[in-house]
């Protein structure tokens, strides 16, 4: 979607609200900032992640199961509910931050939210984690486009691992060496022209030496090497077992790195693996900042931080083509995947699908500015899985009287059975109403 023309004003609706909200056992009190629908806070009970039958579960086991014994903790049953401090306030988003949107974000009320990564978590595990380093896995919320690959619920795990100047002292950079070699060697093919930090491209902090530099990138890649090694070749593996003989289950795995940016760590980096003729992107990780560690009262200390999301693993490597199929209760999905084992996932629906247009006007400056999640939201809210996606299809301004006109394309097709032009057309009415009646724009 086109989000550099006529970007629409970050502002949600103000609509009816319920005067509290339960989520996993826990009311809270709502308030003016109120914006998480019960069919989102329905989701929150699901845990997927924790369905050791489920490719979410399946893929998370499968990368803690290979960081087991390596001075890890894997933190997994944190609750989404979180302050404002915990998601925002602490990793230093400004208050101007998109991400602090209501258009952006699910809150239950001003200082509470769904979180929208697992980072909230990420103050209480370097203040309370016992290990060096530690895993977290958790489901995260945003308000987002509907497409095959996006949805308002999804997967992240981040990984971090941190070393006390202090407590190492003299033996910080033998203790680093060895950490570096007690990692298990792996049989791939890697690629890294460029140098741990450049002043250029990649600055490392003033904070810490070239030498600490340099051995904690050399710790986090050979980390996220073996994760690599371990997910992609445990993949081709079951591929083969299931008679699949394309040719790329016989080449060998090859990986590569290059810089990146990111706001909490320098340098920065993303290592992209070599999966059926293309290059993806597995993740983003780099060396922590010094501030980040700081707000969470950890000083004179350095380490690393990754994130990876993952849904979009899981749908390439189960072959799932789309997203709302993780989310569906149809033994049918189900029942195709099993404890420990990556395998191909087998249609079961061929419906067909069917498209709606909804052109508007959009509203004078004066009037209640329509943000396009806020389109999504209510198209999702009317008619929820039944979507496989919005896209804007046209837009242009009027010669004469400078309005803007907008065109998005629903299309509707369930996953589980065959929709009518009826039910279709309810839905669709619904939306032109809804979108009418709060935002006061034209339809066309």
């Amino acid at each position: 979607m086109n989000r550099s023309v006529f970007r629409f004003a970050r502002y949600f609706s103000t609509k009816k609200v319920p005067t509290s909200v339960t989520v996993n056992g826990q009311t809270y009190a709502t308030d003016s900032w109120t914006n998480v629908p019960a069919s989102i806070v329905a989701l929150t009970d699901r845990q997927l992640h924790l369905d050791q039958n489920h490719p979410i579960g399946i893929l998370r086991s499968l990368i803690e199961n290979s960081f087991k014994g390596m001075g890890y903790t894997f933190y997994n049953k944190f609750k989404p509910v979180v302050t404002t401090f915990e998601n925002f306030d602490v990793l230093g988003f400004p208050e101007d931050h998109p991400g602090r949107s209501k258009s952006d974000t699910y809150y239950i009320n001003e200082k509470t939210l769904l979180r929208t990564h697992t980072s909230a978590h990420e103050h209480e595990c370097f203040q309370k984690c016992s290990t060096p380093g530690y895993f977290i896995s958790a489901d995260v919320y945003r308000r987002d486009e509907i497409d095959r690959t996006h949805y308002p619920a999804f997967h992240q795990m981040e990984g971090a691992r941190i070393w006390s100047r202090s407590e190492l002292g003299d033996s910080l950079h033998e203790k680093l060496r060895q950490d570096i070699a007690s990692i298990p060697k792996v049989d791939i093919i890697v690629e890294d022209p460029n140098p741990a930090f450049s002043d250029a491209t990649n600055p490392k902090q003033s904070y810490m030496t070239d030498v600490e530099t340099d051995l904690v990138s050399q710790h986090l890649k050979r980390t996220l090497e073996l994760l690599v090694n371990q997910v992609f070749n445990e993949a081709k593996k079951s591929a083969k077992l299931a008679g699949s003989e394309e040719p790329y289950l016989n080449e060998p795995l090859r990986v590569r790195w290059i810089e990146a940016y990111f706001p909490w760590t320098a340098p920065s980096y993303e290592i992209e693996v070599w999966w059926k003729g293309e290059w993806l992107e597995v993740c983003g990780c780099g060396v922590v900042k010094e501030q980040v560690l700081t707000n969470s009262g950890i000083e004179d200390t350095i380490g690393w931080a990754f994130g990876v999301g993952l849904d979009r693993i899981a749908m390439l490597l189960f072959g799932i083509p789309d997203i709302r199929l993780f989310w569906t209760l149809d033994e049918r999905f189900s029942s195709q995947f099993t404890k420990g084992s990556i395998t191909t996932f087998k249609p079961y629906s061929k419906y067909p699908g069917t498209t709606r247009d909804v052109s508007f006007w959009l509203p004078d400056t004066d009037k209640l500015p329509l943000h396009e999640n806020d389109l999504m939201e209510i198209v999702r809210d009317t008619a929820g899985d039944l979507v496989e996606s919005v896209k804007l299809v046209d837009q242009f301004v009027h010669p004469k009287t400078g309005r803007k006109s907008q065109c998005y394309r629903i299309n509707y097709q369930s996953m589980d059975r065959s929709l009518t032009n009826d039910e279709i057309n309810v839905y669709q009415e619904r939306v032109r109403d809804i979108l009418s009646s709060t935002y006061e724009i034209e339809l066309r």
